[in-house]
């Protein structure tokens, strides 16, 4: 079987890495960017994910990797911290001992599957076109200009990915009415390693996270008051060309914001990474069409606001992998493992996709009153997970919680 990945991301990756395992496989994985790109924010794993790191024996990279944070606590008005979530045995936290940047888990993963005989990386490459996708095989034409064969097209490359845009229907779009930018700055003598949160007035969020790498991980979050506002966010964020209008853009919207805002405002128009998005799930009526199938982002992009982004990538991936590798011949149609990876985990997406009514609106105050309210009901909320033994009673994050019965497949351990 001869397996064509479009994306270095986490899914094609974890992907790569698996299906290496089935006999006569070979797999191609294509990514745009000249080499693995270091960039990406802080992102958490949760239980089923660690397993499957486990399972990779990559949980020691995992943990040396750690953006070394030591919790998460709220920034109140006067800039002093308050509501502290420490990383601690008993404690409740939005910090896992797992977090880890995106770029740091990405390279962790591509080392793993560099060099195994029957995987092969194509950097700065992209599909031109896909020839044809009859029951046969792929036929697709890469950006050297040359048509290869397939006998499986993945497409493993983002929220707005291209594959997904040539072979499937649209998907379904949910607009959740906001918006964020991400970028890294220069670290500074008062910066500290807690996941410091700052609540603006006007519905604004301001975020700063230690990384590994001697910077700081920054982010400003809106959630836009009216439909005019709303849509100059809408438009800034179309401008994916015009990263200067951008910043511009942020400027005018946060420099009235108090705290760190203008240390941001003057940090990130140098910063090597930018990215500037409005925050939307992907819903896919189906993830797979003939010999094409979405995983990741692209088939069912959660957002932020799970938690579980990453953790889906690398879960889907490895359930892909296994039932895959369950085919018999190599001119077998893939179809009844698509069919079989989409049962058994796209009840877990869903689920993982369904926000309360209340999410994002709860966490954008945006009236001093409002926000006064969500101060309080954080610091309660500290106060109350932090009490010794409370987070036995409803179970313990990281530790087989997350409600996933991961299949075991023999043939990838």
């Amino acid at each position: 079987m001869h397996v064509l990945v479009s994306g270095a991301g986490i899914s094609g990756l974890t992907l790569a890495y698996f299906l290496a395992k089935k006999p006569g496989a070979h797999i191609t994985v294509l990514e745009k960017s000249h080499a693995l790109l270091p960039y990406g924010q802080n992102i958490d794993l949760e239980s089923s994910a660690l397993t499957v790191i486990q399972k990779m024996g990559l949980l020691d990279e995992l943990r040396r990797w750690n953006t070394t944070g030591k919790g998460t606590q709220f920034i109140d008005p006067n800039g002093q911290p308050f509501a502290p979530f420490p990383v601690k045995k008993g404690h409740a936290s939005p910090t896992s001992e797992f977090e880890i940047l995106r770029g740091d888990l990405a390279r962790i993963l591509y080392d793993s599957a560099k060099d195994l005989p029957n995987v092969d990386f194509r950097f700065g490459t992209t599909i031109q076109e896909v020839v044809t996708k009859d029951n046969d095989n792929i036929k697709v034409r890469l950006s050297d200009g040359k048509v290869h064969q397939y006998n499986l097209l993945v497409a493993a490359d983002g929220q707005w990915s291209r594959i997904r845009k040539h072979c499937f229907p649209p998907p379904k779009i949910i607009d959740l009415g906001m918006h964020a930018v991400y970028c890294t700055i220069p670290r500074t003598d008062h910066d500290n390693d807690w996941w410091n949160i700052y609540h603006a007035l006007g519905s604004r969020v301001i975020s700063l996270r230690p990384d590994p790498h001697g910077t700081v991980r920054a982010a400003l979050i809106c959630m836009p008051l009216n439909d005019d506002q709303n849509a100059a966010w809408l438009a800034a964020s179309s401008s994916k060309n015009d990263r200067q209008s951008q910043v511009d853009f942020l400027r005018t919207q946060f420099a009235d914001a108090g705290w760190e805002a203008q240390s941001i405002l003057a940090s990130m128009g140098e910063a090597p990474d930018f990215y500037f998005h409005s925050i939307q799930q992907i819903k896919m009526s189906r993830w797979s069409q003939g010999r094409v199938i979405c995983i990741g982002d692209a088939a069912h992009a959660p957002t932020p606001l799970t938690g579980m982004g990453t953790s889906l990538a690398i879960i889907g991936a490895y359930v892909l992998a296994g039932e895959l590798n369950k085919l018999g011949s190599e001119d077998q149609h893939p179809s009844q493992a698509m069919e079989a990876y989409e049962e058994i985990f796209r009840p877990f997406v869903e689920k993982c996709q369904k926000l309360p009514c209340f999410v994002p609106g709860i966490v954008h105050p945006a009236t001093a009153w409002k926000r006064y309210l969500f101060q309080c009901f954080m610091s309660l909320v500290s106060k109350v997970a932090a009490i010794p033994g409370l987070l036995s009673l409803v179970g313990d994050r990281g530790k087989g919680g997350d409600g996933f019965s991961l299949p075991a497949y023999p043939a990838l351990e």
